[in-house]
């Protein structure tokens, strides 16, 4: 019994004395009140705040047992990628175009249940989301954020395409491919928050391995180019592809691209084409975006049926 009591005190001792080490952001992040989502619905901005605010803000509640050692430095984890993922607290600090981005990330991670984490709602019941709450949200972008199509009237020629040899790489170092034009179409997407269309492009290696279902995980050297146009609406109401806006390529090399899941990531801008990211980290947040997708090799597209397509 003596050294039962011993071995129980000893590990309470050892406990007790762990809550003396703590995550640097428990003592020197401050917990800062977000101001509120100007421009947002009441109801819209509660949901938010109950399910995001703790890990995708400044506005954080730390719980008593969020403090405990070892678990604050788990939770101190979520909180410094949540926030690098997504910030709530810079709200006031970005147009709306951003904002609907925001709004559309936050979405997307929700309909693919990938947020809020399980293991957050399991100690925090109150952030759990129903189909009520995500219905909300959706139907606020679809009806409110949504970016309006551009008049006809309104469409400029925009500035002189560069020459191929002018395009500049990305800052990681990944080259502009110009001959995706001559590539099989394999999908269309369009974002609601934005205002965009987008087709899908897939390179030889891409159509091959659509066409044999060797597609999770696809093969190295498949390459797909996302190109991006505004919507443009004529008189009639009908909607087309307007001012081109970007193409963005993700190249399959699962040694060379080890640290980025196995994919490259490049994107160009306008129709200067230029190229997207400050720093060779940049594809962190291609990487987020896609991150949802994970069990799907990080692709989001959904190949339409080219099987009786390559015999054409």
């Amino acid at each position: 019994m003596k050294l039962k009591f011993k071995i129980i005190l000893g590990i309470l001792s050892l406990v007790l004395l762990a809550q003396l080490i703590r995550p640097e952001e428990l003592s020197s992040v401050k917990t800062q009140p977000v101001k509120g989502l100007a421009g947002v619905p009441e109801e819209v901005a509660k949901v938010l705040e109950t399910s995001c605010f703790d890990c995708h803000s400044s506005q954080t509640s730390w719980r008593w047992f969020d403090r405990l050692t070892p678990a604050n430095f788990l939770v101190a984890s979520h909180i410094r990628d949540g926030r690098k993922a997504l910030d709530f607290s810079q709200w006031d600090s970005l147009a709306s175009p951003q904002r609907n981005a925001m709004l559309y990330f936050a979405l997307n991670g929700m309909l693919s249940k990938e947020m809020p984490l399980s293991s957050y709602t399991a100690l925090h019941p109150a952030a759990k989301l129903d189909q009520k709450d995500i219905d909300l949200i959706r139907n606020y972008l679809l009806n409110n954020a949504v970016s309006k199509p551009a008049s006809i009237e309104s469409n400029s020629m925009g500035a002189e395409k560069p020459s191929i040899m002018e395009v500049k790489k990305t800052p990681n170092g990944i080259a502009y491919l110009p001959n995706y034009r001559n590539w099989k179409a394999i999908s269309t997407t369009e974002r609601f928050d934005n205002g965009t269309i987008r087709i899908i492009f897939g390179n030889p290696i891409a159509v091959e391995a659509i066409h044999e279902g060797k597609t999770n995980p696809f093969p190295d050297g498949t390459i797909f180019a996302k190109t991006a146009w505004k919507q443009q609406q004529g008189k009639d109401g009908s909607v087309y592809a307007g001012q081109f806006v970007q193409v963005e390529f993700m190249i399959k090399d699962v040694k060379r691209y080890a640290g980025t899941k196995g994919w490259g990531w490049a994107r160009w801008k306008g129709e200067n084409l230029l190229p997207y990211g400050k720093t060779v980290k940049f594809d962190s947040e291609c990487i987020s975006c896609h991150r949802p997708e994970r069990d799907n090799d990080y692709v989001f597209t959904r190949p339409l049926d080219i099987r009786d397509l390559n015999k054409k």
